[in-house]
């Protein structure tokens, strides 16, 4: 798959990253598999408009590029869209969601890493809310593990129901990736929902105590 427009991108968010000044933290970025590892998924929390750039720009230290699952509304803007498809991103129609299940799958399979936010919107608590099911049973249809992503600090910067502050300086940010988690095909998916979100929820409470 070329990827002729991710380069470009990164540049970009990298280097807004540098104006902002922000402190970046990127942790267990071991837990990523390389090329020659296969596909994984990143089952990330969200507290803010820039979970995606920050856990995509945490990966690069592996040399890897993350493809996120995104509503489809970010997919019909004119600005936005072409960026999403041109990075190969995977759009969500929210009342139809089998094609871009299936979309995903392939992409497991060919040993992409796949970005999901769980939880489905941002959560205003900044606490993990309940997980909708697709992470667990993408990793037991695909063969691969979901590696649980704490991201902690963005809040500050841009979150719902909050106005934006881009004009802050120093900002620490953390990005976490937990161990590897791995599904049985046939085990229950409530079950792994469960035990996703509780690994969830040990790292941000240990990310937020320090």
């Amino acid at each position: 798959m070329a990827d002729l427009v991710y380069p470009p991108v990164i540049r970009a968010v990298t280097g807004l990253w540098k104006v902002l000044g922000l402190k970046l933290d990127f942790r267990g970025v071991e837990h990523l598999p390389d090329r020659d590892h296969g596909g994984a998924i990143l089952a990330i929390n969200h507290i803010s408009y820039l979970d995606f750039a920050l856990a995509g720009t945490a990966a690069l230290p592996m040399k890897r590029y993350i493809r996120f699952m995104a509503k489809r509304e970010i997919f019909d803007n004119k600005f936005a869209g072409p960026l999403m498809r041109g990075m190969h991103h995977i759009s969500v129609d929210r009342s139809n969601g089998s094609a871009s299940f299936v979309a995903a799958l392939r992409a497991l399979r060919d040993g992409e890493i796949i970005g999901i936010l769980p939880e489905g919107t941002i959560s205003v608590s900044f606490e993990i809310k309940e997980l909708k099911s697709g992470a667990v049973r993408l990793a037991q249809g695909a063969g691969v593990p979901v590696i649980p992503t704490i991201i902690w600090g963005s809040q500050r910067l841009w979150t719902k129901k909050v106005k934006r502050n881009l004009r802050q300086r120093g900002v620490p940010i953390s990005v976490t990736f937990g161990e590897p988690i791995f599904f049985e095909k046939d085990s229950d998916v409530e079950e792994g929902e469960a035990i996703l979100r509780s690994a969830m929820l040990k790292m941000l409470h240990e990310v937020q105590e320090k």
